[in-house]
């Protein structure tokens, strides 16, 4: 009888164990992803804040895309040296406000969505008072998992007037 007792009881802790003890594999899984994602994003966010491009390239796919307001901007590459990269230069200041991202993973790919404010500080060309720019943006990018790493394969965003410019 004592053997029998001795045998459910350690019944009741493995099961009690397997059932509350140990962490999900694929949920530890999807929050890393998620994680990753999001610091992805955030670090493009935070170097065009800063009116840097540098490190930004190696959170692109090679073949990356990338559209703006209704025009094919090309790759990645192709967009930093031929459009934000130059961009950058005119600005005193470049400000998110009123910023929010949904996430969605769904291996091996994730999408996001997010919106905001931007205020751009424009350099004055003749020493004068800058212009400030203020509009209401909205940005999609897709990210595919590829050998273990995330990187943003398409990115699309577009923008119109805050009322404030």
């Amino acid at each position: 009888m004592k053997r029998i007792t001795l045998q459910i009881f350690l019944l009741a802790v493995l099961i009690t164990g397997a059932c509350f003890g140990q962490t999900n594999p694929t949920m530890e899984n999807q929050n890393q992803d998620r994680s990753a994602v999001l610091r992805i994003m955030e670090s493009y966010k935070e170097a065009l804040e800063n009116l840097t491009t540098e490190g930004t390239l190696e959170l692109f796919a090679e073949d990356s895309e990338v559209f703006e307001s209704g025009g094919v901007e090309g790759t990645y590459q192709h967009y930093l040296d031929h459009h934000i990269g130059p961009e950058l230069g005119h600005f005193n200041s470049f400000r998110f406000s009123d910023y929010t991202i949904e996430l969605k993973v769904e291996l091996p790919f994730a999408f996001t969505t997010e919106s905001y404010v931007y205020t751009i500080g424009l350099k004055s060309e003749n020493g004068g008072e800058g212009k400030t720019i203020s509009r209401k943006g909205v940005a999609t990018s897709i990210l595919k998992k590829t050998d273990g790493e995330w990187k943003i394969v398409k990115m699309h965003n577009s923008s119109r007037n805050n009322g404030k410019n």
